[in-house]
This record gives C-alpha cells, sequence and structure tokens, in this order.
C-alpha cells in the first residue's frame, strides 16, 4: 500500500517512446492554449454576474485577484512536479511519488470528480446555451428534452450529443483535438477582448461608486456596537464591504479551476520539462488578466444590483453598448467557451486512467492505444459515463462534487511538494515553487477552507465515492500492481 514510485522510474517511463506510448505533438503555446481552454468557461460568462450582485459588487475585480493568487498556490506546485515529472496522470503520478500507492488511487479516484464530472456539468451547462442559440434562427427544443427527469424533464438530449462528439474527436488524436481546442479558444478569447474594447467605452463611472459597497455590519463593528459572534450570526458576512469581497473570491475561484488538466498531457508535451510551467503558470496569467479586466467592464455597464438573479448577466451588460447584432456572436462565444472546457475535461480523464492501468491498478483496457495512440477505450467508456451523468443528474449536484473533489486533489498536490522537498531535496527541478514550505502551506489552508464552506452533502459524496474506490483498490488494484509485483521480484533475488 505504501509503496512510492521513484522519481528515476517516472522519469524513464516519461520518455518512452514509439508503439504503446503517446504522442508528442503539443508545443508549450499548446499547452498554455490547453489550459486556457479548460479555464475561461462558466465562470467568467455566470459567475461574475452572481459575485457582483451578491458579495462585491463593482469590487468583483478585486475578488478575480484574490482567488487567482489562492489559485496560483497550488498551481506553482502543480508546475514543479510537471516539470520534474512530466507523466500523463496529474496529481495521481505526484502522490504515487511522495505519499506511495495507496494514497495515489485515491488521488486517481478522486480526480473523476473533477474531471469527468467537470465534463458533465458544463454539457448540461451546455445545452441551455445552444437551445437559445437555436431560438435565434425561430426554432427550440421542447423542455423534456433538455432536463433530466429530477428537473422535471426526460433527457437533457444536446449533453449526451456534445459529450458524444468530442469523445470521438479524442479517440481520433490530441494533435486534431489540439487543433480544434485552439480554435475554439481563439474564438472566445478574441469575443472577450472585443467586449472589453467595444464596451470600455460605454462604461458609466457611476456605476463603479462606490467601488466596495458598504457593509452594514462592517460599520457597526467598527463603531464597536456589535462583536465579532455578532457579526457572522447576523449573517452580515460576506454581502459587500471586505467580507464580501472575500466570499466573492470563493465563489469566482472555481472559474480557475482547469489549470491542473494540463499537467495530464504531460507525456504528449514535445518538451515537458520547459513547457508544462508555461502551460499552467501561463494559462493562469492570462485568464486572471482577462477576468479582471471583464468584470470591470461589466460592471461599468450595468449597476451590479442588475444582475441579481439574471441568468445571462453578459448579455445584459452588453445591451448597454448598443451593438446587438452581436448578442448572437456572444452566444456563440460561450457555446465555444463550454465546448472548449468540456473537451480538455475529457482528455484529463482518459490520461489519468491510462496512467492507473499502465500501473496496474486498473483493467488494460483503460491503457489500450489505438493506431494514433490514443486510449480510445477509455474515452469510450467515459463517454458512456460522462453522457449519463449530463443527461440525467442535475447540474447544482455535479457541480459541488467538482469542486471539492478539484480542491481534495489540490490540497493533496500542495502537502506533496512540502515531502518531495524533504525526502527527495537534490532531484532535478527544471521548475521550482518558491518559498517552500509557506507557499504550499498557503495552498493547503486555502483549499481546505474552500471545501469547509461546501454544503454537507458534497462531504457525504465525497465519503461514499472514496469508499467504493477504496473497495475497488483493495479487490483489484493491490493485486495487480506492477509496482509491487517488480519490488517482490527484487526482494527474491
Amino acid at each position: 500500500m505504501w509503496y512510492k514510485k521513484s522519481i528515476a522510474k517516472l522519469v524513464a517511463e516519461a520518455e518512452q517512446s514509439g508503439e504503446g506510448t503517446l504522442k508528442r505533438t503539443l508545443s508549450s503555446t499548446g499547452l498554455v492554449a490547453l489550459g486556457v481552454g479548460a479555464i475561461i468557461g462558466a465562470g467568467l460568462f455566470s459567475l461574475t454576474g452572481i459575485a457582483a450582485a451578491e458579495n462585491a459588487g463593482p469590487a468583483v475585480m478585486l475578488s478575480f485577484i484574490v482567488a487567482a493568487v489562492g489559485c496560483a498556490f497550488a498551481g506553482l506546485c502543480y508546475a514543479e512536479f510537471a516539470s520534474m515529472i512530466p507523466v500523463a496522470g496529474s496529481a495521481y503520478t505526484y502522490s504515487y511519488a511522495t505519499m506511495g500507492e495507496f494514497m495515489a488511487w485515491i488521488i486517481g479516484w478522486d480526480l473523476v470528480l473533477e474531471y469527468a464530472l467537470a465534463a458533465a456539468t458544463v454539457a448540461a451547462s451546455w445545452s441551455q446555451y445552444f437551445n437559445q442559440l437555436l431560438a435565434i434562427f425561430g426554432w427550440q427544443l421542447p423542455p423534456e428534452l433538455l432536463y433530466g427527469p429530477w428537473e422535471g424533464g426526460m433527457v437533457n438530449l444536446p449533453a449526451i450529443i456534445i459529450v458524444c462528439l468530442l469523445s470521438l474527436l479524442l479517440m481520433r488524436g490530441t494533435q486534431e483535438s489540439s487543433f480544434v481546442n485552439n480554435i475554439l479558444v481563439i474564438l472566445k478569447v478574441g469575443v472577450v477582448l472585443l467586449f472589453i474594447a467595444l464596451g470600455w467605452q460605454f462604461i458609466n463611472p457611476a456605476n463603479h461608486t462606490p467601488f466596495i459597497p458598504v457593509n452594514e455590519g462592517e460599520e457597526l463593528l467598527k463603531q464597536g456596537k456589535i462583536g465579532m459572534f455578532d457579526f457572522f450570526k447576523e449573517g452580515y458576512f460576506g454581502h459587500y464591504g471586505i467580507s464580501g469581497v472575500l466570499r466573492a473570491a470563493g465563489v469566482v475561484f472555481f472559474a480557475f479551476i482547469g489549470f491542473d488538466a494540463v499537467s495530464t498531457a504531460a507525456q504528449e508535451a514535445k518538451n515537458p520539462k520547459k513547457g508544462m510551467p508555461i502551460g499552467i503558470i501561463g494559462s493562469l496569467i492570462i485568464c486572471t488578466i482577462l477576468y479582471v479586466l471583464f468584470s470591470y467592464v461589466m460592471t461599468g455597464l450595468e449597476h451590479y444590483s442588475a444582475f441579481k438573479g439574471d441568468a445571462k448577466p453578459v448579455a445584459t451588460a452588453f445591451a448597454k453598448t448598443g451593438y446587438h447584432f452581436l448578442n448572437t456572436a456572444m452566444i456563440v462565444t460561450i457555446i465555444a467557451g463550454y465546448t472548449s472546457v468540456i473537451l480538455v475535461m475529457l482528455l484529463g480523464q482518459s490520461r489519468v486512467f491510462y496512467t492507473m492501468s499502465k500501473d496496474g491498478l486498473l483493467p488494460k483496457i483503460f491503457s489500450d492505444l489505438s493506431k494514433r495512440q490514443t486510449p480510445w477505450k477509455t474515452n469510450l467508456i467515459f463517454m458512456i459515463f460522462v453522457s449519463i451523468f449530463a443527461g440525467f443528474v442535475p447540474v447544482s449536484d455535479l457541480g459541488h462534487m467538482v469542486s471539492i473533489g478539484t480542491l481534495f486533489a489540490f490540497t493533496l498536490v500542495c502537502i506533496g511538494v512540502i515531502v518531495l522537498r524533504k525526502k527527495n531535496p537534490l532531484a532535478e527541478r527544471p521548475f521550482k515553487t518558491p518559498l517552500v514550505p509557506l507557499i504550499p502551506i498557503l495552498g493547503v489552508l486555502v483549499c481546505v477552507l474552500m471545501m469547509a464552506s461546501l454544503p454537507i452533502e458534497s462531504w457525504e459524496r465525497l465519503a461514499i465515492w472514496m469508499a467504493v474506490g477504496v473497495i475497488i483498490y483493495f479487490a483489484y488494484g493491490k493485486k495487480h500492481s506492477v509496482l509491487k509485483k517488480e519490488i517482490e521480484a527484487e526482494k527474491l533475488k
């Protein structure tokens, strides 16, 4: 259970090439596009309005900066691991090298919550915008085909179709998938920049005043009229003021989730030791700049209070510019943004299970490659799995499971950096996380605080999911572990 993979062994696996290995086709630019493709999506187009209306007002742009700093702690830790262990598998592989096989299995099983269910979540939302696009041309799908049985419908048919189409694209090849992702990223970043450029000239300074709306509780706290206990008890925390900026940071934190998907493509990067840190940190920096500028323009075009309960805040704000002919382009961009997120999440999930299968912890079917050197059987299996969740399970339930699964992975990666610095300080590190152990500790604290804010149901589902994973490990993984067999063979010699 506690056998660890040596760094030398992992690096040797990463350097393998030819038949039976993943094909190296991704440049540093492709890796950055992969990260941007995973990050920019539902967060930018929906969470910005929610966080501004309910928590931070125009200061939501500060919330994006706070969230980016918190996310950067984990991102720097991922970058160190990805540069020194350039193997597909992301947090699963890093845990194998630092905390042993059992913890690696736990995190690998947990990553299904992040990647597969994230793809299902975004696909379920994708269908709503697709239907909105159809409405522009005078045709719409009936509600029965847009919602699952728990939401009053029969099945979310568009969600199933988009998952199937993107899974088939991934089966065709990583280079082809990367090409499509690059086009989608260029499209959505282009329109985000267009929104910023066109909207800037219509900003009403009055909408940014006050920049941080007054929190009544914070004022009473300053005057000594209430204590800290009353401040939290009476529900003042998070409703504007400084506490509102912090609460909004927690809301928009999930708009940054996805950068770690870059690390799952390590074995398909042309120069992973250089390209992985660039892909991870680069995509985070680009998205942070876009998020801050986007939120500044959005809250300048329309008063933040107008976004309360608004399902399409971007369209509401953009209407103030008078460029109505671009409304269709905005919807197309949002659909493109969602599509690239689904694509990258499906790619990430298949690469994690590919690596676990190569280690013997999952059946060989998950590491079988096609003539195009893609794990097509894994893509096929998850096409069915993700389609079922996207078509029938409510989006809100899926979203919370994605959040807690992702934060759990971030936490273990931050801990792993501290462990490996202690146990293997001389290992080659093309990229080094600065200020260790401070940065990893801050990363752990941020992630744990975010996890603590999630509903108790999320913790219960995580516990059930992990219990199922533990059963599978002891029933199959532990017995078929390649590392275990190698170590036992060495002992016999």
